[in-house]
């Protein structure tokens, strides 16, 4: 599963972006007020040669965007796009352009700690008010500013709308770029969580605020593994009429998977962006239009349906056909025409009143990639010349031919690698009489035309998808004989993020002659995320089948499988479950949880080793306790049970009532399948949990080894006393350090700390086994002292072992916070907010302790069966309310700390 996320999936599709002159980045300067709260950010202004020296004296007269990266991102990625729009600006002659702005932000971790997202929430609304002042003299001067935000950057642009003083009509077009919306990829911090739920409910719940501005993200399919694409999708609001989300490879002239940092120069996602910001330039303010509709159907042209015709915001009804064409009628349901050094201009025109009784549809197609209307519905016609017609060309829509990048200019297409198709419901026209398709002359040109007329039904196949659970061993079968251009293969019953298919298309003609290529199309309805495969004819293909968001639960439409193929050819269609990519699936969805459950069955473990020590006085080996305590069915059923019945609404209140926080598992669950899916990730994290145990072993006898050769170990004795003025004088340095540097650097201090501790009590150990053993062959006295005391000394180092397991998982979700105060050291000595800092200072105080504990303490308490039965229930309750706030997970390895020490006082 984890293979089949990070590296399988489609080649890299993507043209680089390249600049044709040296890139210039001008620092604007900030007022006083905003440098001086805000030292580490900057504000910077693209430019290039020429138009970077004009712009030094910051006379501005373009329409202004501004770039935010995102985690860890540089405010040089915005080069990509300042670039082709400096390029697409020349070639208009600079009758508009654009002044790309970018934000530094000082490359800071804000998907792993978001103590700073609100900080830089705040910057970006000082750098659109100093944007805005740069054009305020100016005779088209912008009152908004266009935002392209890349990852964290695009959250923290819709955060804007949360600021208080903030006014909604200064930003009017979003664009985000593999933006985690939906939730984070990782919540380490209660900050991080905060952040969204304000950010997310602020738009729910103030929709009609948000409705003014119009925002689109584009995810970058299964290639982008660090921010899977359901996370990309913007929340559904009830008006779905100012936010778009897509996936880039279904984007017209792109049709390309992007990893995380690609998508920020692949070339044909930047062409797609650039055309549609020139296309939302209203001519009479020269500045990014004002009419939300006008924005949406821009957006919908260049990202969700391009009809291979340049943007018209009010295209023609009607159309008078003009010109001394040739009118040829044709009567034939199939037809098919190739052009080449035609220097006749004709009119083809299919009448529909012969063909309506037996077709419900009509399929047109063009290699003839000009973006001049190329087939129209005739209104008005006398003798066989149609006299008025409504232009079908918009109906239209792009498809890739070959599997080559698609070359394309600035304006117009690069015409080899596309064509165009139309498939128009004979219903939806009834006022239509003839069809007409107009051929100019075409001198020194060759393309094709393809028209036939269809049955829906004769067209469509159902084809039931494979169980689960049949693991690739059964298979489903479709087989036709193609006689047109358009097939229809309705996947049924695939609605689910766990389901994953692979799909064989075996492609065989009887005349070998040269052929267009085959294009299928997954085309999935209740979201844009299509994707495209282009075969030759014959020819063996394999594509996946696989969700990025499951089925909504009142959509009843069914994925597709869409085939545009050569007529004369037998395709057959075969479809199997795929278990790599099912748990490729389950790993890029729930990826995030994984801590959760490792965590959770070393707290099972260590309960277990607690009991034990009350049974037989002894604390067994981690692994060997993992084994035989760490089992699904004592964590698992219960909560699954929990899950259900939170579906009454008599439960629910109750839960309510008792206020209890919300069932996370229950936040996760997509469907019915999840209790299978939280098994497997609790098998997996048995897995890693046993494994770490072996590797925890292995290093630790490794360095211990190391430390008896080097350094000569005490003898092996006891230290009484819990708590001594040097301990005291310890706890209170490590915790004035964590309150006025950061809690993690103190966590990890005392890690680190414990680790010399457990290297110590080994080679101790191992120096005393060595000695009783040399003791042994040279005398017959008894040793049953020293063996009590080294098997004292031993079932303590277990514990401490497990005990150090525990705390390295602590550490690790510490890790992303002490690293941000690392990077940020220079600024300022002291992070705040602090996620860890009263978390450590607990630390700190328990672990001082349990560094100098032993289990003859611990098996003589009155506490120690509470400590042994209270891991179950924590583990229980990490696996309930932990999977989508990792932050908690330390709070409950802390808590059943807390009783292992009260073990050793009380």
């Amino acid at each position: 599963g984890v293979r089949d996320v990070l590296f399988v999936y489609e080649e890299n599709r993507c043209s680089m972006t390249y600049m044709y002159e040296y890139p210039e980045y001008l620092k604007i300067k900030l007022p006083k007020k905003t440098a001086r709260r805000y030292p580490t950010y900057e504000l910077y202004l693209y430019g290039e040669g020429n138009y970077a020296e004009e712009n030094k004296n910051l006379l501005l007269t373009g329409i202004p965007v501004l770039f935010l990266p995102g985690n860890a991102g540089s405010y040089k990625q915005v080069r990509s796009l300042g670039s082709i729009a400096l390029r697409k600006a020349e070639d208009a002659d600079f009758k508009y352009h654009f002044n790309f702005f970018s934000v530094n932000f000082n490359e800071e971790l804000v998907a792993l700690y978001g103590g700073s997202l609100q900080r830089q929430t705040k910057f970006v609304h000082e750098c659109i008010k100093v944007i805005l002042k740069l054009y305020r003299d100016g005779e088209f001067a912008p009152s908004s500013v266009a935002i392209v935000g890349h990852s964290m950057g695009g959250l923290v642009a819709r955060a804007l709308l949360t600021l208080k003083n903030f006014k909604p009509e200064l930003i009017n077009l979003l664009i985000t770029q593999a933006t985690p919306h939906m939730a984070p990829v990782m919540p380490l911090d209660k900050y991080l969580t905060d952040f969204y739920r304000a950010v997310n409910s602020h738009w729910i719940l103030k929709a009609q605020a948000v409705r003014n501005l119009t925002t689109l993200s584009v995810a970058g399919g299964f290639r982008d593994y660090q921010v899977r694409s359901g996370l990309a999708f913007l929340p559904r609001l009830s008006q779905h009429d100012s936010a778009l989300s897509v996936v880039s490879s279904a984007v017209p002239r792109a049709w390309a998977s992007t990893d995380h940092l690609s998508i920020v120069w692949c070339k044909e996602l930047i062409l797609a962006t650039i055309r549609a910001l020139f296309d939302l330039i209203d001519e009479n303010t020269r500045q990014i239009t004002e009419d939300p509709k006008k924005r949406m159907s821009v957006l919908n042209h260049h990202f969700v349906r391009h009809p291979a015709k340049i943007f018209e915001e009010k295209p023609e009804a009607l159309t008078e056909l003009t010109g001394a064409f040739m009118w040829i009628t044709v009567k034939a349901s199939k037809w098919t025409y190739s052009v080449y050094n035609d220097s006749d201009g004709k009119y083809f025109t299919f009448p529909l009143a012969s063909h309506r009784k037996s077709y419900s549809h009509v399929y047109c197609g063009s290699n003839m990639l000009d973006t001049s209307s190329w087939i129209y519905g005739c209104i008005n016609s006398s003798s066989a010349v149609c006299l008025e017609a409504a232009d079908l060309s918009w109906r239209a829509e792009l498809l890739p031919t070959t599997k080559a990048s698609v070359v394309q200019n600035f304006n117009g297409f690069f015409f080899s690698f596309l064509f165009k198709v139309v498939i128009l419901k004979l219903q939806d026209y009834p006022s239509v009489s003839h069809l007409v398709i107009p051929v100019p002359p075409a001198v020194g040109n060759k393309y094709s035309l393809d028209c036939e007329f269809f049955q829906e039904d004769s067209r469509t196949v159902q084809l039931p998808v494979t169980h689960l659970f049949s693991f690739g061993f059964s298979s489903s079968k479709v087989l036709f004989n193609s006689t047109g251009f358009f097939y229809n293969v309705q996947l049924q019953h695939f609605n689910q993020i766990y389901q994953a298919f692979k799909i064989s298309i075996e492609s065989q003609c009887q005349a070998l002659q040269e052929r267009k290529p085959s294009v299928y199309r997954l085309h999935v309805p209740w979201s844009h995320e299509d994707s495209m495969t282009v075969a030759k004819v014959p020819s063996f293909t394999e594509m996946s089948a696989k969700l990025h968001i499951a089925q909504p639960q009142k959509d009843s439409r069914v994925p597709e499988l869409n085939i545009y193929s050569s007529a004369d050819c037998q395709y057959e269609v075969t479809l199997k479950t795929s278990l790599s990519q099912v748990l490729g699936q389950i790993i890029r969805f729930h990826a995030g949880t994984l801590p959760v459950y490792v965590v959770s069955n070393i707290l099972l473990t260590y309960g277990g080793q607690l009991s034990t020590l009350i049974s037989t006085g002894q604390c067994s080996d981690f692994s060997l306790e993992l084994v035989r305590t760490a089992k699904p069915y004592k964590v698992e059923p219960l909560i699954s049970i929990v899950v259900f019945l939170q579906g009454f609404n008599w439960f629910r209140e109750l839960w309510e009532s008792l206020s209890l926080p919300e069932v996370e598992a229950a936040v996760l669950s997509q469907d019915a399948w999840f209790p299978l899916v939280s098994l497997i990730l609790f098998l997996f994290g048995t897995g890693i949990a046993y494994w770490s145990g072996i590797v925890f072993s292995t290093s630790l006898r490794l360095f211990s080894s190391l430390w008896l050769a080097l350094i000569r170990p005490p003898v092996l004795g006891k230290d009484n006393k819990l708590i001594t003025p040097r301990r005291l004088c310890r706890v209170l340095s490590l915790s004035l350090l964590s309150w006025t540097t950061c809690g993690a650097l103190a966590i990890v201090i005392l890690y680190l700390q414990y680790l010399l501790k457990v290297l110590r009590g080994l080679s101790i150990l191992m120096a005393a086994v060595k000695g009783q053993s040399s003791l042994a062959r040279s005398s017959a006295a008894p040793q049953s002292l020293c063996s009590s005391t080294s098997t004292e000394a031993l079932n303590s180092l277990k514990m401490h072992v497990t005990i150090f397991h525990l705390l390295t998982w602590v550490v690790l979700l510490s890790l992303p916070s002490f690293i941000y105060w690392l990077k940020n050291l220079r600024y300022n000595v002291r992070l705040d907010p602090d996620p860890c800092r009263s978390t450590a200072v607990i630390l700190i105080c328990i672990l001082d302790i349990l560094m100098t504990s032993s289990t003859s303490e611990v098996k003589s308490s009155k506490l120690l069966k509470v400590a042994a039965q209270v891991p179950l229930p924590l583990s229980l309750a990490m696996l309930a309310f932990g999977r989508v706030h990792l932050y908690k997970v330390p709070h409950f390895v802390t808590f059943s700390l807390l009783l292992h020490v009260l073990c050793c006082i009380v």
